[in-house]
């Protein structure tokens, strides 16, 4: 599980580093880039442009024996849930796992306990149904991570 956990931070790290210029779209260079106290401060960055968030791992709950339709009203409330706390600003990321694996999936809150991150996993259905469960680890990350949401619905053709 180290491992995993490692594996996903670094990833997530990653995905948030600079991109190369030649990547960039033509009106943005790194170079032209600067420091913006103003954002940094709306999007609760440190000195470094780093912020705590709470991770959680969502895991293959023991109660997975539930009938099609009850599987599905279940994943719907689970979008439901998804959408409305990223919406509060609560969620700053969430997404499935690729395979069939234990680990099912991947949130990122925007809080700064556990408490307050296992209170916001105990609103979704599927864990209150027991197809799901958390595992929660504070984490430290790019502060523009907070600036996602608003990204995605920019080059999103469907909404989820």
């Amino acid at each position: 599980m180290k491992t995993t956990i490692t594996f996903i931070a670094i990833a997530i790290l990653l995905s948030c580093c600079k991109q190369p210029v030649n990547q960039l779209p033509k009106e943005v260079k790194t170079s032209e880039i600067k420091f913006n106290a103003e954002l940094a401060k709306k999007i609760g960055a440190d000195d470094y442009g780093m912020k705590k968030y709470v991770i959680a791992f969502l895991k293959r709950g023991p109660n997975r024996n539930q009938d099609s339709i009850t599987k599905i009203e279940l994943q719907k409330g689970h979008m439901e849930n998804i959408n409305k706390l990223a919406n509060e600003g609560k969620l700053v990321l969430a997404g499935p796992f690729f395979g069939n694996d234990d680990l099912r999936g991947i949130y990122i809150f925007n809080v700064k306990t556990l408490n307050e991150a296992k209170k916001l996993t105990e609103t979704d259905p599927a864990i209150k149904a027991g197809s799901l469960q958390m595992e929660l680890k504070e984490w430290y990350g790019s502060a523009s991570l907070m600036l996602i949401n608003d990204l995605h619905k920019s080059i999103s053709k469907t909404e989820i």
